[in-house]
């Protein structure tokens, strides 16, 4: 049975940080360096919460996971497949379902909390 002493306070938990760099055939301007501090990632591999930062700098995604985050700091446009685009600033509140192709564009150096869950392939 788990107790409180199984919880994480992420304020209070030190991760080590983990760089990231989209693969160059994905990067279509700017230097988009990333930092990621995961958390938590449970016994299966398939839910994952922390902490992303990322350099200005713009590159495709293609997601297979399901994705809430919340933008604390910086600035970045979503850009999706039709030509639409997203302007997320410090408090937004989104999710990004898997499936979803476009482009993420940091516009200012930003820093977002992540909450994925990815789910198992079939």
């Amino acid at each position: 049975m788990k107790n409180l002493n199984d919880w994480i306070l992420l304020s209070d938990h030190f991760v080590s940080p983990t760089p990231l760099t989209p693969p160059s055939d994905r990067i279509k301007s700017g230097n988009p360096n990333q930092t990621l501090w995961n958390h938590y990632s449970d016994p299966s591999q398939q839910f994952h919460v922390g902490f992303w930062a990322c350099e200005p700098g713009r590159w495709a995604v293609r997601y297979t996971e399901h994705e809430y985050c919340q933008l604390l700091e910086g600035e970045a446009l979503i850009h999706d497949s039709q030509g639409g685009k997203l302007h997320l600033t410090p408090g937004s509140q989104f999710v990004i379902p898997a499936g979803f192709v476009g482009e993420w564009e940091t516009l200012v150096a930003c820093r977002k909390l992540y909450v994925i869950f990815e789910p198992a392939a079939t």
